[in-house]
């Protein structure tokens, strides 16, 4: 039986992580992605139970108390985490799985799983690109945009501890650097 490992991929908001997991997830068909359970309100063209599992708030806190979450974080306001069941269910069989993680989330994901677990943290080019990114997508209101920046030295600074880093300038670069990874690991 071959050995799963757990792919997370974690970056500021803005980075890109989204768009190159979706892309490393197409060149590898054979791996696994880890869909976070989430209480933020579902966005249009999300599917629940393929973008993430959206609970309620009540649903959320009783999986953290019940142990059902590998990792979980409150992030402006709502909270996002693993189902613990999915991964062993990935590992158990011999699968490879992805995580689209905050910083935060990756960490915990390597405390308890520390010899399957590989991090990667994407980087900005630099701050003003960041923010451009940002401000295009429109999915940011004026204070939502100010808790993403705000939270961006922390996990610049928690991004050191990650196995490797790949600087998002140009997307298909990133996407090569990445996926490069992803078969030594594999």
């Amino acid at each position: 039986m071959s050995i799963g490992k757990l792919i997370a991929i974690s970056a500021p908001s803005g980075c890109g992580k989204t768009t190159i997991a979706k892309a490393i997830l197409a060149k590898h068909p054979e791996i696994l992605f880890s869909v976070s359970a989430t209480t933020r309100p579902i966005r249009n063209g999300e599917v629940n139970g393929k973008d993430y599992f959206f609970l309620t708030k009540l649903e959320f806190e009783n999986r953290i108390k019940d142990g059902g979450l590998v990792e979980w974080e409150e992030i402006y306001g709502n909270y996002y985490g693993t189902l613990k069941s999915e991964i062993h269910k990935a590992l158990d069989n011999g699968r490879s799985m992805m995580f689209d993680v905050d910083v935060k989330g990756a960490l915990s994901i390597r405390r308890n799983f520390p010899k399957d677990s590989v991090l990667v943290f994407i980087e900005p080019p630099d701050m003003e690109v960041l923010i451009e990114r940002l401000k295009n997508r429109k999915t940011e209101n004026a204070e939502t945009l100010k808790r993403r920046l705000d939270r961006v030295p922390m996990e610049l600074e928690q991004g050191s501890q990650f196995d490797f880093k790949v600087v998002n300038d140009d997307l298909d670069a990133a996407i090569a650097q990445v996926d490069e990874i992803v078969k030594k690991i594999l």
